[in-house]
Parts: structure tokens; sequence; C-alpha cells
């Protein structure tokens, strides 16, 4: 146990999270989760992969960049980034990439969260199936051309969809390759 973790008090520990509070602060971790991988992906064709699903904490659909938990659970404990972020992408996308090209990393919230984003550039994408996630994800998947992406993300923002930020993060990185 590290000298951190040793100053930590675990006020509660559920499942997927724990609740913890360090030198006054309260804040949420993820157990046994290395970082969370985003995915930028971009069709030849210039469509952006996006992926739709119920969020039950926002209690409405959500739309978002393709993104998945990087060492999950047991077999996944020592998984490379890269490989996670293929391995997300296709699971709810259907698409499959030659390579990801790591972006940047950062927090995700850094007053409340230790969780950490991994965002990387899909090249090489290939449609190998529907999408959808795994057994417990109800994922719609679309595909959105780049030249009226702001227009498609605020008729979803009036229909009373959630956007999220991300989204925007990833067009940024499109549109100033410069930051890659």
């Amino acid at each position: 146990m590290s000298a951190r973790e040793n100053n930590r008090e675990v006020l509660h520990e559920g499942r997927w999270l724990r609740f913890v509070r360090e030198q006054g602060w309260e804040f949420i971790e993820h157990r046994d989760v290395r970082g969370i991988a985003v995915i930028i992906a971009v069709t030849r064709d210039q469509h952006l992969l996006l992926v739709e699903q119920i969020r039950i904490p926002l209690g409405g659909r959500v739309i978002e960049l393709p993104a998945g938990l990087v060492g999950d659970g047991v077999e996944r404990q020592n998984e490379d980034f890269a490989e996670a972020a293929k391995r997300e992408l296709l699971e709810e996308s259907g698409y499959s990439a030659k390579r990801m090209k790591p972006v940047f990393s950062g927090p995700m919230s850094p007053a409340r969260s230790t969780d950490k984003y991994s965002f990387f550039l899909a090249d090489g994408l290939c449609r190998e199936n529907a999408g959808g996630g795994d057994e417990t994800e109800d994922i719609q998947v679309h595909t959105v051309p780049l030249a009226g992406i702001h227009a498609w993300l605020r008729e979803k923002r009036e229909q009373g969809f959630f956007i999220d930020p991300k989204i925007y993060v990833g067009l940024y990185v499109l549109e100033h390759p410069e930051v890659v």
C-alpha cells in the first residue's frame, strides 16, 4: 500500500466505484481501472462515428464519442491503452481500426474523480459489424457527416439528448491537427 493510499479514508465501496476522502477532499475512483480510452474516428467518406446510449445518472440518452474503460477486470488488468481503444471502438461502433494514434491524456473531472481520459485518433477504419456494445449496453451508432456535424448536434440537443462535451474536444483535434 502506498503512502497516498494510507492517507485515504474509504467512505463507501461499491462493485465498480469507491468513494474516498483525502486531505478534506471527497471523490470517486474506479476500482481496478487504469483509465478511459476515448476514440475520435472518422470514416473514409468524412463521417464522425458517434454512439448514443442511455445514461442512468442523467436520466436520458447521451450522444458521445466511442469510449471505454482500460484494464477493467482481471483478464484486462495489463491491457494496453491503444488496444483497449481498438476493442471499445469495435464493440461500440462495429468499426475496426488499423491504428490508434495517441492524442493526449487528461483528467475527467479533477475535483470529483481520479479518472483520466486518453484520447486516440483512429486510422484505417473498416466496418465489421453493426456495433451496439456488449450484453450490458444498448448502443445506437451514428455516422454523421463532418460537414454538417454542428447542425446535427444542435438538432439532437433540441430533441432532448445530452451531448457529451468530449465530442467538441474531438472536433477541435480534427480541426487543429497541430495538437496531435
